[in-house]
């Protein structure tokens, strides 16, 4: 299993945020290309909270600590793309950057306001920060121009953003988009992350692909089975 560890650090001190579990294949069945993501949720499952700590302990402090004592002590997030062996966790990559579609399902569950951990990073005082995260889960489901990730129109008109306003628990995540003669339309390959937040993995997704069902651009791609593998498993 793949796993995206998120966490931030002022240099010295380490805030690991929770685990999420990205889809990178363009189709259901994790099948075809591989993309930026199709989707993800929060959290994975698998990842209890002695995996968490092991990967804190031995993943992400440690690659802290090597930079500061090469002088070259980092600030900011750090992303860690691990595989979950049989033999404990394994690094596949690091990125300097928040994950996208990780961070929309962690912001979902984030009760904390994430601009004074950020100011924290600056200042030197992340030590003392705290997150407080929903007890939920949360989903996003990404809607692509049609072709991506390879060739793809853009100004596309986006419809039924205006009626997601209704729904409690759902945002949508604007990513490819641009205001084209006053109206959103696409400009990119993934275009909008849908995202809700539910009592369980499975009240989430029904929540996402109800909210899909609301939005429409002409040729919207998006995989049906984000998060199905963690729901099979759960039964």
């Amino acid at each position: 299993e793949e796993v995206s560890i998120l966490a931030i650090t002022d240099g010295n001190a380490i805030l690991p945020l929770s685990s999420a579990q990205d889809h990178k294949a363009a189709y259901d069945g994790d099948k075809g290309p591989n993309t930026g993501g199709m989707g993800a949720y929060s959290p994975a499952p698998f990842v209890t909270q002695e995996l968490q700590f092991s990967i804190e302990e031995n993943i992400l402090v440690p690659v802290i600590h090597a930079m500061k004592r090469e002088n070259r002590p980092y600030k900011g997030v750090i992303y860690a793309g691990l595989i979950i062996t049989s033999t404990g966790p394994r690094v596949l990559e690091f990125n300097a950057r928040f994950g996208d579609p990780e961070t929309q399902v962690l912001l979902m569950r984030m009760k904390s306001d994430l601009v004074p951990i950020l100011l924290s990073t600056e200042q030197n005082t992340l030590e003392d920060a705290e997150i407080e995260w929903n007890d939920g889960v949360s989903i996003c489901v990404v809607m692509t121009s049609k072709g991506y990730p390879d060739s793809y129109e853009k100004r596309v008109p986006i419809f039924g953003l205006e009626t997601i306003k209704a729904l409690n628990h759902v945002q949508v995540f604007h990513a490819g988009t641009a205001i084209r003669d006053g109206k959103i339309a696409t400009n990119g390959g993934r275009v909008l992350g849908v995202t809700a937040l539910g009592k369980d993995l499975q009240e989430a997704q029904k929540a996402a692909y109800g909210a899909i069902e609301k939005l429409s651009f002409a040729g919207a791609h998006y995989r049906r089975d984000i998060g199905a593998k963690a729901i099979y498993r759960e039964k």
